[in-house]
């Protein structure tokens, strides 16, 4: 049976080797295993040992992305290949729609778009193009990202890229620490739908917006695209590895980050600010007031 002694060295282990500021990591594991020798964890379940753990990585390091996460159903400690962890994927995106909740044609030739999360390009191409092909028609936007939870960067490329003119807008840089490289996001030239273009755009956003939702906002707000609307998001700006230490516990290890080429930073541990701060629940009817006196 694994002790907890033995499930927190594995997931100092692997925090150790791959998290994005090397430089943090002593510090991580000299305060978790100072909470352990202390008996901080010694009368929890393995559930309430992941949220206190969690309590603390965060502490010391307050990196939204940086956690020990409970798993309801037992999960292999192989490595899983990349054909099979792409297929299960691609599976969870197809029942979601490829997280495309909800495209409608709203009052006033108003286009609404629902997101739940951003696939990549290669798995959710043909949804977002056919979602912005519905949309093309309409004079105004909104964009709902209030239950947005995250995604990849190269759908977030994709679904900017359909509210610039062409390739040559630099959206956005990420660092890696395994190749020690920055790849740069640019928007794409060739789209499968038409470009939404030339018409006022807001996004919609809630303290559950994280991660790849966070970044669609961010760069659409830095780049003046559009004007975001509702609560500041919860702040996590860090491409992650998901790694099994044990059969019900996960460590999520942020191994890259985002570098905006505007501001020269990103949003993690401080949300994307909204343009106009309104509580979650009244943020679409704010957006729809604020696009009918865009549209005059």
């Amino acid at each position: 049976m694994t002790t907890h002694h033995d499930l927190l060295e594995a997931a100092l282990a692997r925090i150790t080797a791959g998290y994005v500021f090397p430089d943090k990591t002593a510090a991580i594991g000299a305060a978790i295993r100072r909470r352990l020798d202390e008996g901080a964890y010694e009368d929890l379940d393995v559930r309430e040992l992941c949220d206190r753990v969690t309590e603390d990585l965060q502490s010391v390091c307050p990196d939204k992305h940086l956690r020990l996460l409970w798993v309801e159903e037992p999960q292999s400690m192989d490595e899983e290949p990349e054909d099979i962890a792409r297929a299960r994927f691609a599976r969870y995106a197809k029942r979601n729609n490829y997280g495309v909740r909800r495209v409608e044609q709203l009052d006033d030739n108003i286009g609404y778009l629902d997101l739940c999360m951003i696939t990549p390009a290669d798995v959710g191409g043909p949804t977002i193009a056919a979602a912005m092909q519905l949309l093309a028609p309409t004079e105004a936007l909104v964009v709902d990202l209030r239950q947005c939870r995250g995604g990849a960067p190269e759908g977030v490329q994709l679904w900017c890229s359909y509210f610039f003119p062409d390739d040559r807008v630099h959206l956005n840089d990420i660092y890696e620490r395994a190749t020690d490289s920055t790849r740069q996001y640019w928007t794409l030239g060739h789209l499968a739908a038409p470009r939404y273009l030339d018409r006022p755009v807001t996004v919609l956003t809630s303290g559950t917006t994280f991660s790849g939702g966070e970044e669609l906002a961010y760069n659409l707000k830095a780049l003046g695209r559009a004007t975001l609307i509702g609560e500041t998001t919860r702040g996590g700006a860090h491409p992650t590895d998901r790694i099994p230490v044990a059969p019900h516990v996960t460590v999520t290890v942020p191994t890259a980050r985002s570098v905006n080429p505007v501001t020269g930073t990103n949003w993690e541990g401080v949300g994307v600010e909204p343009d106009l701060a309104v509580p979650a629940g009244d943020a679409l009817k704010a957006g729809l007031e604020h696009l009918r006196t865009r549209l005059g």
